[in-house]
């Protein structure tokens, strides 16, 4: 049986996401990502031009996933907007509680390290982190009209705060090795949303 060129260059790239959530973009080599992924390692630049280009390659194929699982859960039939919020929520405190805090997810991870390495994943970073803000911007809005959520101010502004509070709770769950971040952000989440 043969596999596709798509079907192989999507093996590199999850196996890069399962390291990097790990060790972070620098500490990888590419051989180390070639052989989790079981593909020969003289092939990597048939794939992608450079590590660069990896790497946005990479962000972007994680944001893709990471915001058709959030549609999903924000799209929950026969749930409150504040519900499905808070499922999001939820589902953000179990990923990033995992193997002692160390999380699973690449913006946590990467943000800060790439930001600085390379324009184009700084950009995809971006990108990716402005749709999901796009996406708690609808579901405040939302329930905001069913009557299930009340913030005082802008629905955007509220849900640039509460992301970037969960980003900065994630990264001090990651430092201290402990969910009180994550525990201390869902019950502030739950007063900004007066829940």
């Amino acid at each position: 049986m043969t596999v596709n060129q798509g079907d192989t260059r999507r093996s590199i790239l999850d196996a890069a996401q399962r390291i990097m959530s790990r060790k972070g973009f620098a500490a990888v080599g590419i051989n180390e990502v070639l052989s989790a992924a079981g593909v020969p390692k003289g092939s990597f630049y048939h794939y992608f031009g450079s590590k660069d280009a990896f790497g946005e390659a990479m962000m972007k194929a994680y944001f893709a996933d990471y915001l058709a699982d959030m549609d999903r859960v924000l799209g929950e039939p026969g749930t409150t907007s504040a519900e499905r919020l808070m499922n999001y929520w939820r589902n953000w405190r179990e990923s990033q509680s995992v193997d002692e805090c160390q999380g699973r997810c690449l913006a946590v991870k990467l943000g800060a390290e790439v930001a600085d390495l390379s324009e184009s994943m700084r950009i995809a970073l971006k990108e990716g982190t402005t749709a999901i803000i796009d996406r708690l911007e609808r579901t405040i809005a939302d329930g905001l009209e069913d009557g299930s959520i009340v913030v005082d101010g802008a629905p955007r502004d509220t849900a640039q705060v509460l992301y970037d509070m969960w980003l900065g709770a994630s990264v001090m769950a990651k430092i201290h090795r402990d969910i009180g971040p994550l525990d201390t952000t869902t019950r502030v989440t739950r007063r900004l949303l007066n829940l």
